[in-house]
């Protein structure tokens, strides 16, 4: 049996769709219906029903993925061990929330690239969960969560930093000046943008500002940092952030903090499949991320950088560490 059939097979298992699979496989979709059509004789079952929209397992094609990805993790640690003395490469893709696309991620990039220049790293912004499914369909390789708690039975997630967050407004709005905190009730009276459904940070403080009796928040929901936080510095409402998003602006004076509730920070978790085996380039992006926040805390605080999270010691295809 011939590994690019599986490959095609896993690939439009994910997709489910010809189409988009011949796309992500540069191959015609002629090429992916002979490839489907000969796996299909050579294990004399059928493993998708064709439909107008797409394609669909059949009870069959769901049984064979799990194995089907078993032999491409394996043919992929092969030829892994093979390219041992060479350098690391490969593409790595890694899921995570729009928020550190903008902060943290592009350090870690810079740094790979020139630790090792053939690992290609390619982002998707995205909530948690269209993380974890991207992490289980394999679309994924690793993804970040902002997550204080991430119970997910195929899914491991280590605790790599902690962000603290931030209730800012424009420095003209009234509650910038407020010497005393803010209340529940006053923050309920006001505008608010914040990231979209899915944000756990978002998600918490809309349903403690509906908590508040008689509540009437306004409240916008954006799918990217950019356009929240400069509704707010235009004056039009508050938002709450990581404080890594408007550090800059808050110095600048183009934002203001709120004087008001605590929040708790919120845990940002390296995650990966449980089952899945990690390439060497995903190995690499892992250990420049922890590096880099370590670095980052070491600045901060002139104190020695913590050790790696017990997630790196696993993504060399050991037993995963237990949730």
């Amino acid at each position: 049996m011939e590994t690019r059939l599986l490959c095609t097979f896993t690939t439009l298992a994910r997709t489910g769709s010809f189409t988009a699979a011949a796309a992500e496989l540069h191959l015609a979709q002629s090429t992916v219906t002979v490839h489907i059509r000969a796996l299909e004789r050579e294990l004399g079952t059928r493993l998708f029903d064709r439909l107008p929209k797409g394609a669909l397992l059949t009870e069959s094609g769901r049984r064979m993925l799990e194995r089907a990805e078993d032999v491409l993790d394996a043919v992929a640690r092969l030829q892994a061990a093979c390219d041992g003395e060479g350098a690391v490469g490969g593409r790595v893709v890694v899921g995570t929330p729009e928020s550190l696309c903008s902060t943290w991620l592009p350090g870690v990039i810079a740094a790979l690239r020139t630790s090792h220049p053939k690992v290609d790293v390619h982002l998707y912004a995205a909530g948690t969960a269209q993380c974890v499914d991207g992490l289980r369909s394999g679309r994924l390789d690793l993804a970040l969560l902002l997550e204080d708690e991430a119970d997910f039975p195929d899914v491991t997630a280590e605790t790599i930093a902690r962000e603290p967050l931030a209730l800012v407004c424009s420095p003209s709005h009234p509650l910038a000046a407020r010497a005393h905190a803010v209340t529940w009730a006053e923050l309920a009276a006001e505008s608010f943008f914040l990231l979209e459904q899915g944000c756990s940070y978002s998600d918490e403080l809309e349903r403690r500002l509906l908590a508040v009796p008689g509540a009437r928040p306004r409240l916008t929901r954006f799918g990217n940092v950019d356009a929240a936080r400069s509704c707010v510095a235009a004056g039009l409402g508050l938002t709450l952030l990581p404080l890594t998003t408007v550090d800059e602006q808050l110095r600048q004076g183009q934002l203001a903090r709120i004087h008001g509730p605590r929040f708790a920070e919120v845990t940002v978790r390296l995650a990966r499949h449980r089952r899945r085996w990690a390439a060497p380039a995903a190995q690499a992006f892992a250990q420049e991320l922890v590096q880099h926040l370590s670095d980052g805390a070491a600045e901060e605080t002139s104190r020695p950088a913590a050790d790696p999270p017990p997630l790196l010691h696993h993504l060399d295809g050991g037993p995963p560490a237990p949730c």
